[in-house]
């Protein structure tokens, strides 16, 4: 009940809301004062099919531009719990032998937002209980952005465009697909992270596939293909996390990873990350051990430890001084 103005009763009275033909009435003379009014307020109903199924969802995905049709064509997809002959019934077999230009956008674009969803798979250790959590097959993400799987799928459908991949190792294309995307994105994943979820494609052949993409597209655009710069920072926080390192030594080893970019250090931006890290634990209560660090960031021991000496000799300038003294340098390992 509300206060509106009856332009019959010439005075301000109560009116009533019928919710059903949405009109509002003064209680008063019975005057409509307004009709098949619109009820802007949540609407909580579910439409789903199954009767205990409270999806709230009542409307279809969004357009995707890379599709002949938009995306809107319907798709007869097997329902939860349904068997493999499902798709053997009329509905589905009639839809399978309708001709759809888009089957195997569909299909790729799919398997790209598997992967990208998919658990990273890393070998567990009972040495490593604090470990245990962030390498949970179940719990380890990739934890890519939609933005990432567009651009993925942007660079499929151009490569797919070409007619020059039939042949080839799809699992790897879209691996290098993938691998692509986070590099322009600026949310590089390294090689080892991507072949987890590349559907058994192994590293070579993700290499070989990135290496013939960028050829492929750099031929079509007549220009070079910009993949973004890799830097050691941009794998250094999600190692820290891994590793569970606290707030001050994370600090400490983002500063390093800087200052080492001005030195002459001819090593990949993953190893010097997983050095640094390294070298920055051994100055901390909480001391990694080589295998846990080179179980967090995917680098072998061997690789940390020849990285390690080359920035040995760079501690001073390296290790700020709000976190390590001169002297505390001294507690460092000698390579």
């Amino acid at each position: 009940m509300s206060d509106s103005f009856c332009p019959d009763c010439k005075k301000q009275t109560e009116v009533a809301f019928d919710h059903s033909a949405g009109d509002m009435v003064c209680t008063e003379c019975g005057l409509v004062l307004e009709a098949h009014s619109v009820d802007e307020t949540s609407e909580w109903r579910t439409f789903a099919n199954e009767s205990n199924d409270n999806d709230p969802v009542r409307v279809g995905g969004p357009t995707n531009p890379l599709l002949t049709d938009g995306g809107l064509s319907t798709v007869i997809a097997k329902p939860n719990g349904a068997q493999g002959d499902f798709l053997s019934s009329s509905l589905g077999r009639w839809q399978n032998r309708g001709s759809n230009p888009d089957r195997s956008l569909i299909l790729a674009f799919r398997t790209i937002a598997n992967m990208a969803d998919r658990s990273a798979s890393s070998p567990a250790s009972p040495l490593l209980p604090y470990l245990r959590y962030r390498f949970d097959p179940i719990r380890s993400k990739l934890g890519l952005v939609a933005t990432i799987k567009d651009r993925a799928n942007e660079i499929y459908k151009k490569v797919e465009d070409l007619k020059s991949i039939r042949g080839r190792n799809q699992d790897a294309i879209l691996a290098a697909c993938l691998y692509i995307a986070c590099r322009q994105e600026d949310r590089p994943r390294t090689v080892k992270e991507i072949c987890s979820v590349a559907n058994g494609a192994t590293k070579k052949e993700i290499g070989r596939a990135k290496e013939f993409i960028v050829k492929q597209l750099e031929v079509e655009m007549g220009q070079s293909m910009e993949m973004g710069t890799i830097h050691a920072g941009d794998f250094l926080r999600r190692f820290c996390s891994t590793l569970g390192m606290n707030n001050q030594a994370v600090k400490a080893a983002q500063e390093a990873v800087q200052r080492s970019e001005e030195l002459d250090i001819r090593r990949s931006p993953i190893s010097i990350a997983a050095a640094v890290i390294y070298m920055i634990t051994q100055l901390s209560e909480d001391k990694k051990p080589l295998k846990d660090i080179s179980l967090a960031t995917g680098v072998a021991e061997g690789t940390i430890r020849n990285s390690y000496k080359d920035l040995y000799p760079y501690a001073s300038r390296l290790i700020p001084n709000t976190y390590a003294k001169e002297e505390d340098l001294k507690n460092l390992c000698t390579p």
